[in-house]
């Protein structure tokens, strides 16, 4: 019998002063406690493969700090996250936490568009949601969070 699909967090030129380990441990409890046990992939890197992705795919010629490219698939894995480790870290700066804890709003974050949220349509709905995993998982505020306050 062959084991279950599980969620991988893969590193490419993201840098050290992070703990690799804790935030693979953090994308299996996301794909348990929020993604209803279905995998995705995670990508962790620099300012300049996010800059790149988000050229390629939406046409922005910017780094940005999560991109999320859902299966589109009701089964299997839910697709792929790119999180800048640059962005990450800045912004852990910016709010007085561990970069773990940004790169962990970051993965929620994208976890949760993978599963078809999307908190510009959906009066409140992803926000509340963000909300209320973020606490369970112990990470600060998230995005939606501090943009509203």
């Amino acid at each position: 019998m062959s084991e279950p699909p599980r969620t991988e967090i893969l590193f490419r030129r993201a840098g050290r002063g992070f703990d690799r380990g804790a935030l693979r441990l953090l994308g299996l409890r996301l794909q348990a406690d929020v993604a209803g046990g279905r995998p995705f992939e995670c990508l962790i890197a620099g300012d300049g493969e996010l800059r790149r992705l988000n050229r390629e795919f939406l046409g922005k010629d910017a780094p940005t700090d999560v991109l999320s490219f859902p299966s589109g698939t009701g089964e299997g894995r839910l697709g792929e996250l790119a999180i800048s480790a640059d962005r990450a870290r800045a912004q852990a700066a910016d709010h007085g936490h561990g970069v773990e804890d940004e790169i962990g709003i970051l993965m929620l974050h994208g976890v949760l568009h993978l599963m078809g949220m999307d908190h510009e349509r959906d009066r409140g709905a992803m926000r509340r949601a963000e909300g209320r995993f973020r606490k369970r998982l112990g990470l600060p505020l998230g995005l939606i969070e501090r943009v509203a306050r």
